[in-house]
Formats: C-alpha cells, structure tokens, sequence
C-alpha cells in the first residue's frame, strides 16, 4: 500500500509493513438501509425501553452514554420524565450527542467531576464478549470533539453500567478493531510497538479527521479534543481476550486510554427477534478473573 510521499521522505514507516499489500478496507459509502436494520429499531426500542424502566430509579444521576440505541432510551427517559413517571433526575452526558439528545428530551443535566456520584449508566457496545461482557466501544467516534477518556470515566464511574446492543454485536469470538488514544507526539514509536505487540494478529492505522487517508491518517489525522491521536488496531483474526488485550495495551508507553471496559460488573440488554435478553456478568467478576 503506497504512503504519502511526503511522509515517506521523512521515515521508513516499518509500521506498515504488514499493511503495504493489505485487503482491510475503508467504508466510504453510508450503509443502506434495509429490513434488517428496521428491525433492529425496533429491537433496540424495546430493549432501550426495558434499560430505563428495569433500573432508572426515582432521584438517580445517571450517565447519558452513546450511540443509536443510548439515543432510544434518552428519548423514552425523558417522555418517561415528562409524564411523571420518573421524577427527579439528573443526566451526565458521556458525549456531544448524548448531552444534545438529553437537552431535546427535556432531562436536567450536569457535567461529571471528580466528586460525582452516578448511580446507573446506560451505553452502546461496538461488540461484547460473551459471558465476561468485555466490551469494545469507540470504534464509530469519528469527531474530534468527542472523548472516548470522558465517555469510559462515566461508565466505569457508575454503580451500576447497562450494555444496550443487538444480538449480533454479542459474541462468542469477538473481531473487528479496538480505538487506542495515544499522545501524539512521538505517535509512530508508540504505533509501531503496537504493531509489534499483535505482530501477525492485527493491522495498525491511524484514523483520519476526515475520508480515507491510509494506514498513516494522512495529512490530517484525527486530534482529540485532549490532543490525542487515535490509531485502530484492527485484529485479522479473532480475539480470544479482551480482557488480555486491554492489559497489554495499558503496558505500552504513549498509550493514553483504550476502548475496552472489562473485569467491573455490568449488565448486557441485548435486543433479539424474540425480545430481549438479560446477561449479568456479577457472578463470573465475583468468582473469577476475567
């Protein structure tokens, strides 16, 4: 795979020499949609409904987390809020999106400090390991001024974190890539011993702020609002530990956070053809390390 020359002038790249013939590509084209994806609506509704009526308690702060079926149940939390049903309650948003989603829907917010006190946080899962309810998130994250550190503080803040997802994105061999926010400066070391870590195993790209830019995030790679780079491992093959994956990652010097969430008690709302589906990892945390 050709680089830019401009940056290939500057360095060898020896990051992406597994990537120089690579078949992984870039969507760029927005997915269709179909009558699957209606009804994974309408799952989700379901599940994102059962999530605010099973745990959301009257006078409870609770974490506004991210994504499709977060956005549902901010939506009914607050019609829920606005007929009585639920009193009193305050909403810390983990992104942009969700602190504007919250603010249509009428839900009081604050922001999160280090002496808040959550007492339920919802989310979506990119992917969730199966039993352990590992969980990857941050892959869809494609603006700078959301923060992947902000939204995995609120979560792994919460006396009590709910998973929302369909049934395909729980599962036994979990794929795909995981987000790892790096500082930027002295990015390329930090990559390529990455790249060393899962040597065979995963493909290193750093994102770009906008279009498809190749393995280096082009000229104009993606900045976080705290400064950071965000490079995409990207596994070739399945992942048989979140958990041990997350734990190398943390190792690796340049590293600032990672979008796994593993070993603290969750539950997993999974929205199913049939209904929905309950999955608590307390017992498995409590009895073992996973």
């Amino acid at each position: 795979m050709a680089l830019s020359s401009s940056l290939s002038s500057i360095h060898s790249f020896s990051l992406f020499k597994l990537n120089r013939h690579s078949t992984i590509k870039r969507p760029n084209a927005l997915p269709m949609v179909t009558c699957n994806s209606l009804l994974d609506d309408s799952a989700l509704l379901q599940a994102a409904k059962h999530t605010v009526d099973s745990y959301v308690e009257n006078g409870m702060v609770i974490g506004l987390g991210s994504g499709r079926a977060s956005g549902l149940a901010i939506q009914y939390l607050g019609r829920q809020l606005r007929s009585g049903h639920i009193k009193d309650i305050v909403g810390i948003p983990t992104s942009v999106g969700s602190a504007s989603e919250a603010a249509k829907a009428g839900i009081p917010l604050d922001q999160y400090g280090d002496s808040s006190k959550i007492d339920l946080a919802f989310n979506d899962a990119d992917t969730i390991e199966e039993d352990t309810l590992a969980a990857v998130i941050g892959r869809q994250t494609t603006q700078g001024g959301e923060s992947l550190i902000q939204e995995k503080t609120i979560l792994k803040a919460a006396g009590k974190l709910v998973f929302i997802v369909t049934e395909k994105r729980y599962q036994g061999a979990v794929d795909g890539s995981i987000p790892v926010l790096i500082r930027s400066i002295n990015w390329l070391e930090t990559a390529e011993e990455i790249d060393d870590l899962f040597l065979g195993d995963a493909e290193v790209w750093r994102r770009p702020s906008v279009g498809y830019a190749g393995p280096s995030g082009g000229d104009f790679p993606l900045v976080t609002k705290e400064g950071h780079n965000v490079l995409d491992v990207i596994f070739t093959s399945a992942i048989l530990s979140l958990a041990e994956v997350a734990d190398s990652l943390d190792q690796v010097d340049g590293v600032v956070e990672h979008g796994v969430i593993s070993r603290i008690p969750c539950t997993a709302v999974i929205a199913t053809e049939d209904g929905v589906r309950i999955v608590d990892n307390t017992l498995k945390i409590d009895g073992s390390r996973v």
